[in-house]
């Protein structure tokens, strides 16, 4: 494999040069101060535990690969966009299977597990059915059916807090993943293309899915099955 092979995917990009994606570069400051906010209000709840410390800082990592991939646009780069973000999915996943829904690790774990294999054959079905129309957003569709899925069954048999903050978080994934997939389609019309708006609603929705975590998580060592009285 050629790590230095040059990736040109979104609208903005003109060329290989460093700072041929400015917008989509400096956007990515999102998550920098997605990040910031998660540490003040954990560190205001006196919630920053190692759970919350590691999505705080996955979360940096998420926007300095970002960054990376938006100046060098290569095939290393785009592994250093990708893997935070896969990262992230399967740690905050994990968390809430155990925060949110109380399952003790075995379960979260498997649970988790569970999710993997059907956001797998959920991404290669999407593409099937869809061919490359979504400009490579097929494998996000799985994690938002997910977050819809977990928030409404927490709304309706638990943490109503943690459920209607993830379905929040839905809709702003769901906005940022629309953006994400018009970026080509609009590009003879507007040449800045729309993967900035991408980077900044997926800010807010990790600032949010983190914010849930601290205020409405039960914090560690919880019994399975316990009612937490700060994550209802």
């Amino acid at each position: 494999m050629d790590w230095t092979r040059s990736i040109d995917i979104y609208c903005e990009r003109l060329d290989a040069s460093f700072w041929s994606e400015p917008w989509n570069a400096v956007t990515n400051a999102a998550f920098i101060i997605a990040a910031i906010v998660a540490f003040v209000v954990g560190r205001r709840e006196g919630r920053l535990d190692g759970g919350i410390l590691l999505l705080i800082t996955i979360t940096v990592l998420v926007g300095i690969g970002s960054f990376l991939f938006h100046t060098f646009a290569t095939v290393w780069a785009v592994m250093a966009d990708v893997i935070p973000i896969q990262i992230f999915i399967v740690v905050y996943f994990t968390l809430a299977m155990r925060r949110f829904v109380l399952l003790p690790w075995w379960a979260a774990i498997v649970a988790t597990a569970a999710f993997l294999a059907v956001s797998f054959g959920g991404e290669a079905v999407m593409e099937r059915l869809f061919a490359g129309a979504l400009n490579g957003s097929e494998g996000y569709v799985p994690p938002l059916l997910a977050l819809v899925a977990v928030g409404v069954g927490l709304v309706r048999w638990g943490n109503a807090g943690a459920g209607w903050s993830l379905l929040l978080a839905s809709a702003i994934f769901a906005a940022s993943l629309f953006f994400r997939t018009i970026d080509m389609a609009v590009c003879p019309n507007l040449p800045i293309g729309t993967h900035i708006l991408w980077h900044t609603l997926n800010g807010v929705l990790l600032g949010t899915l983190m914010v849930a975590m601290i205020r409405h998580g039960a914090r560690p060592g919880t019994a399975p099955g316990h009612d937490a009285a700060e994550g209802r």
